[in-house]
């Protein structure tokens, strides 16, 4: 297949690809429909009903673009979180953020610091950009902020990403940790603190708004993906100061964001009764994967987020083995870690009771399958 003669050199040097097998590639790979969507983090749940009153609303115009300055959402969110709108950028979603964010601050050979088998979109974005990894390895399941804090300082990088609570093993650390951690790092270092699952994280896992809300070296990621249930819909914001979210206007896309997300977001903050109901189903449903992985052998590993982390006991060929099986016997879908030793893992989201009782007659019948041979 050919292709045009002038794309740039990075261009023509990276792999046309994308970060994630979609559940929509996998139906069409395998030649069947899925029957439990539990591989990527949405919400089963779904959004409220408020929710879908507005997007209803907002669907009338639709032909009209959106607002180029998201007035209306950020000052929701600035009354939401207590904190003045101009601290607030929004965009499509976090993965279009952290696009933008490494835009901002990396140069072609410059650094940039993440984990080993961290959240593979931030990975995406720096190389389309020319930026050159440095990963550092997880520890005890965690990510490694001694590490991270080391390898920022030896490499005098201009970003570092840390997503606390962490995807893909759903742990966390406190929020003394991560504000020290903040602290400690190089006033000459970006720290992207991805929190897209800041909602069902417990508490104490969440530095206060004001403890890094003036450091202009720290960029805060959340989302309306998650415990929102609008994946669907991108809208996700970031938390600074002024002047660093201010930056975002030197390249965003303006009419990048749609008139019906931004309504149902702002319809999401609004309806924060059923965000409770939303986050007590998540931690039942979290405690049910944990039963289900139980009773099978495996271990379900501490959870912060919307999905469970679950540890196979073996190598990655079992994990892999669990994850193709669900999908080619029985429509399940899943994810699993990338490398090594995270890999070992299979994670699964949160759901309704019936993907879970899907999972439940399922798992057992695959883990004999892969005893067998």
């Amino acid at each position: 297949m050919s292709e045009f003669s002038r794309l740039t050199p990075l261009i023509q040097s990276l792999p046309a690809t994308v970060p994630f097998v979609g559940p929509e590639a996998l139906e069409r790979q395998r030649g069947r429909k899925i029957t439990a969507r539990i591989g990527a983090n949405e919400s089963g749940f779904g959004p409220a009903q408020s929710v879908l009153h507005a997007i209803r609303q907002a669907a009338d115009e639709t032909w009209k673009y959106s607002d180029p300055e998201n007035h209306d959402l950020k000052q929701a969110l600035a009354d939401h979180l207590g904190i003045p709108s101009e601290n607030i950028a929004v965009g499509e979603g976090i993965d279009g953020l952290l696009g933008q964010i490494v835009r901002l601050v990396v140069e072609a050979g410059m650094p940039v610091i993440t984990s080993l088998g961290g959240y593979p979109t931030f990975n995406y974005h720096v190389a389309g950009h020319g930026g050159r990894l440095v990963s550092v390895p997880y520890a005890d399941d965690q990510e490694d902020l001694e590490g991270l804090l080391a390898a920022a300082e030896r490499e005098n990088a201009p970003l570092v990403y840390l997503a606390n609570p962490d995807n893909p093993m759903g742990s966390w650390w406190p929020a003394e940790c991560v504000i020290a951690f903040a602290n400690a790092l190089p006033e000459t270092t970006l720290l992207v603190l991805d929190e897209a699952y800041c909602e069902t994280a417990p508490p104490d896992a969440l530095p206060s708004i004001e403890s890094l809300i003036d450091k202009p070296n720290v960029i805060r990621t959340r989302t309306f993906s998650k415990a929102y249930g609008l994946a669907g819909a991108r809208i996700g914001y970031t938390l600074s100061t002024p002047g660093t979210a201010q930056a975002f206007d030197k390249i965003r896309n303006h009419f990048g964001m749609s008139r019906i997300g931004v309504a149902a977001a702002i319809a999401a903050l609004a309806d924060q009764n059923y965000l409770k109901e939303v986050k007590l189903r998540i931690a039942n449903s979290r405690d049910r994967i944990g039963r289900i992985a139980g009773e099978n052998g495996l271990l379900a590993l501490p959870s912060a987020t919307n999905f469970v982390t679950v540890d196979c006991g073996k190598d990655a060929a079992y994990a892999r083995g669990i994850v193709d099986r669900l999908m080619s016997d029985h429509g399940i879908f899943i994810r699993m870690p990338g490398v090594a030793p995270l890999n070992r893992c299979i994670r699964i989201s949160t759901a309704p009771d019936a993907e879970m009782d899907c999972l439940a007659v399922a798992l057992p019948q695959v883990i004999r399958k892969l005893a067998s041979g």
